[in-house]
């Protein structure tokens, strides 16, 4: 009997250590899922980044479109890194090739068209009135989109930024260098409805100073050359508007007028090719304050038909050394030289 209550006693306390030592151990058994670490679960069940797809079409290579483009997408990709593709489509200055190119987006559905120049802004607006649009290096929105009595907001589908410096700014920059000058040629292509605009506005501003002007336009490349020297010889001075055509020809004007008539323009990219001087814009900052426009409207937090058109936030006044020097001109101060291209 007395070692049969031994033996109970033993297999009890062997049975009570087991059980201690499965209660105690780090043995228990959880589901892969229970497993994971708490920081990866949390960051499986974060919903995913929203993804976009922004279409973009520029009329053509050129170092002020080039920055735009530049300064829209590093500001979109800041804003928003890796969430957005970006298919891009360049015209080579052939504007029926603009309509391609947005067609070829409104067929891809994209999320947004940015439009680089005012043909691609035109085909943009023409081809879709759903999909968001943001114009950029254009320069008169009423004038390029014909809107009678244009307030600054389109209240479409449409918005964007300005390249347009002060015309009266620009006119008084002429009047700086030549005081005692009277005659103003002023040059650009008729095909396009914001250079004529331009044209119209300095021409007042230039009157107002005493200036004499006459307006000389060519439609295309085939008889630009002739109309710059037609210009060049019967004024004193020539003023270039912000003109896509001239902006891709600005050697036709400077082998006309380098070292014999000083020409004023409306961007610092022309007066490189064949300019004195210019009030300039950055373009690269343009294209930022477009991306910064797009990203509202992608995440939501802006309608682009409420968007007012936006411009660019300073102006600096810039010389092209090389003419100048050819020219004898000698540069007033507050002017800075044009970095070699």
């Amino acid at each position: 009997m007395k070692n049969r209550k031994l033996m109970a006693l033993g297999l009890s306390v062997a049975l009570t250590l087991s059980l201690a030592a499965c209660g105690g151990g780090t043995t228990e058994t959880k589901s892969p899922e229970e497993s994971k670490p708490a920081e990866s679960a949390a960051a499986e069940s974060a919903p995913a980044a929203a993804q976009y797809v922004v279409g973009i079409c520029q009329l053509a290579p050129h170092p002020a479109l080039d920055a735009a483009t530049q300064g829209f997408k590093d500001a979109v990709e800041e804003a928003l890194p890796g969430q957005v593709e970006f298919k891009e489509g360049n015209a080579a200055g052939d504007s029926p090739t603009c309509s391609t190119i947005i067609n070829g987006f409104v067929s891809a559905n994209v999320d947004l068209i940015m439009a680089n120049a005012t043909p691609a802004l035109n085909a943009a607006a023409s081809a879709t009135g759903d999909i968001p649009v943001l114009g950029t290096s254009v320069t008169e929105y009423g004038v390029a989109l014909g809107i009678e009595g244009f307030t600054g907001t389109v209240g479409t589908n449409v918005s964007g930024t300005s390249d347009l410096a002060p015309l009266d700014q620009q006119a008084a920059m002429i009047k700086e260098w030549f005081p005692d000058a009277q005659t103003v040629g002023l040059l650009y292509c008729s095909a396009e409805p914001n250079s004529q605009y331009q044209v119209d506005e300095v021409q007042k501003a230039l009157e107002g100073l005493g200036f004499t002007c006459t307006q000389y336009s060519f439609s295309d490349t085939n008889d630009m050359a002739s109309v710059t020297q037609k210009a060049a010889d019967n004024s004193e001075i020539l003023y270039v508007p912000t003109d896509n055509t001239v902006a891709n020809n600005t050697g036709i004007v400077d082998n006309i007028c380098h070292g014999k008539i000083p020409v004023f323009t409306g961007e610092e990219g022309i007066c490189a090719g064949c300019g004195v001087a210019t009030l300039s814009i950055s373009y690269y900052d343009l294209g930022v304050t477009t991306g910064k426009m797009c990203v509202k409207i992608l995440t939501g937090e802006s309608n682009v038909a409420e968007m007012p058109i936006e411009y660019a936030p300073q102006f600096t006044k810039k010389y092209n050394e090389a003419i100048c020097a050819d020219l004898g001109l000698t540069v007033p101060d507050g002017y800075e030289a044009i970095a070699a291209q």
